[in-house]
């Protein structure tokens, strides 16, 4: 009897949907379990498996690998706590060289997410008592003390709040070494309570709204006066000017403040050094959608316009490419991203699929639910063809039959050279439960029609397994909710893999 023979089965496992699917490599599987996690609750997994999945995974992988996906995750993908959760992680399983103060120093682009590296460390270490970051990590230390050098006075107070681990504690723990006399003065300032009150709009706003008013047109010729007052001040950040558009219009505020806030959102400093995720745009572009001022469609213009000036530099295909962008409406994929969200993981999907199809000049472009449907869309219309999907997504049902994708294409032998599915991961046919001939059956069908044809399956909500075996037969995964998806996909299109990319990311 042989022991070691080899099993075509073995990398096969079921997906939620209880159809065939193939495990990830470790490398893989804590990729995109990172990309797409904002550590909330999800159809299929809950906030402590995924968490408990991240952690074992941590120690499954190479730790410089974790390191730089850790970095990636919050400076390409701009997450904030599960680069964080990686960082204090990679301090259990590494020591000996200065790779994890590195990462931590990388993953630490805002002054609060000092004390929430610190908060975390405490949860992670089961710390008690009253000394509960009592003998910290040396190169977790390190970490924050160079991070504690990178801001400012005005970025120490304005996260300066009452949690359990604060600023001051963080100072404490860590004696850093200040880099001048300036910043010497601000760590004394944090350690006597002196840093000055900072001004913020939520601050202002708060302030008027506790004021008495004798009648409610004075209240609202009051705010409307404050929200002016705001905008002349170029001191409202380009997150809370978009998330506070529908206020801005129903206070009517002037012609001219309306123009100062187009120019600001269509700026391309401004837009570039935001760093928004592409659907904070559609956020935006959908609460304003709703609001009956004769200024609404001037604010929408801008946002289209704001969208596409920051994937200004990515890169789409030419006339003698011919792409399919399917995107997945099924049932799973309607649920918030978090819980104070109101964007779904199909939102997601739609406006990495409208900008992939807005950057195409040869493409077919559709939905799939139940069924694979095709649409003719315009260019130039991001947002509003995101807008127009969501209130047709009904026609296909809400199954996920991606495999009706390229069956289609089988059925009809049309030849395209690269197929973009948008989707969850939870593919299957719902037609014939625990059925076998699925995607992957049709992909293998559709290869011998066109060898040269790819796939790239765009993972949405970073399970544990893809619905074909990956990089085998022109199969592809990449996960995430950024637009730096796509310098992913240039990447693959240049010969590297989705994990040298990560790899090649500097700390």
């Amino acid at each position: 009897m042989k022991f070691n023979v080899f099993t075509k089965s073995k990398n096969e496992v079921r997906n939620y949907q209880g159809a065939k699917a193939f495990r990830l490599s470790p490398e893989m599987e804590l990729y995109t379990a990172v990309v797409n996690s904002t550590l909330e609750k999800t159809n299929y997994e809950a906030t402590n498996d995924r968490l408990e999945r991240i952690i074992k995974l941590v120690q499954k992988n190479d730790p410089y690998f974790v390191a730089q996906l850790a970095v990636y995750a919050r400076q390409k993908m701009y997450l904030r706590s599960i680069p964080i959760v990686l960082a204090v992680e990679l301090s259990k399983v590494h020591s000996g060289d200065n790779l994890v103060s590195k990462t931590v120093n990388g993953v630490i682009q805002r002054a609060d997410e000092i004390t929430e590296l610190l908060a975390y460390y405490q949860f992670a270490n089961q710390r008690t008592g009253t000394k509960k970051l009592n003998k910290l990590s040396k190169q977790i230390q390190k970490g924050i003390v160079m991070a504690l050098n990178k801001f400012d006075a005005y970025q120490f107070a304005k996260y300066n709040r009452k949690t359990e681990v604060t600023f001051k504690d963080a100072i404490f723990l860590t004696h850093p070494k200040p880099k001048d006399d300036v910043q010497q003065s601000i760590f004394d300032k944090v350690i006597n309570d002196s840093l000055e009150v900072p001004y913020t709009w939520e601050v202002e706003l708060s302030t008027l709204g506790q004021q008495e008013f004798a009648n409610n047109i004075e209240k609202k010729k009051a705010f409307t006066a404050k929200w002016e007052e705001l905008i002349d001040s170029n001191k409202l950040g380009y997150m809370a000017l978009m998330r506070n558009l529908r206020n801005i219009l129903e206070a009517e505020v002037s012609h001219t403040h309306i123009a100062k806030i187009v120019t600001t959102l269509t700026n391309e400093s401004n837009v570039k050094r935001s760093k928004q995720l592409p659907f904070r745009f559609m956020a935006a572009y959908q609460e304003l959608s709703v609001v009956k001022s004769s200024y609404t469609s001037y604010i929408l213009d801008a946002l289209e316009k704001a969208i596409q000036i920051s994937v200004i530099n990515m890169k789409g295909f030419e006339l003698d490419t011919k792409v399919v962008v399917a995107c997945d409406v099924s049932g799973s994929m309607m649920q918030p991203i978090s819980r104070k969200s109101k964007i779904q993981a199909y939102d997601i999907g739609l406006v990495l699929g409208m900008l992939l199809q807005n950057k195409c000049k040869n493409v077919i472009t559709g939905l799939f639910g139940d069924r694979w449907k095709q649409y003719v869309l315009p260019k130039g219309n991001v947002l509003s063809n995101v807008m127009k999907l969501k209130r047709i997504e009904g026609e296909v049902g809400y199954s996920t039959n991606g495999y009706k994708v390229i069956q289609s294409l089988n059925n009809n032998k049309t030849k395209v050279d690269k197929v973009m599915i948008f989707t969850d991961c939870q593919l299957w046919n719902s037609g014939h439960y625990n059925s076998d001939k699925h995607i992957e059956t049709e992909w293998k069908a559709y290869k011998k029609l066109f060898p040269n044809a790819k796939l790239y399956i765009f993972d949405l909500m970073g399970y544990n397994s893809a619905p074909l075996q990956v990089e085998q037969n022109d199969v592809y995964l990449i996960g995430g909710w950024s637009d730096k998806v796509f310098e992913v996909l240039d990447a693959l299109e240049n010969g590297n893999s989705v994990i040298q990319y990560i790899k090649e990311q500097s700390l």
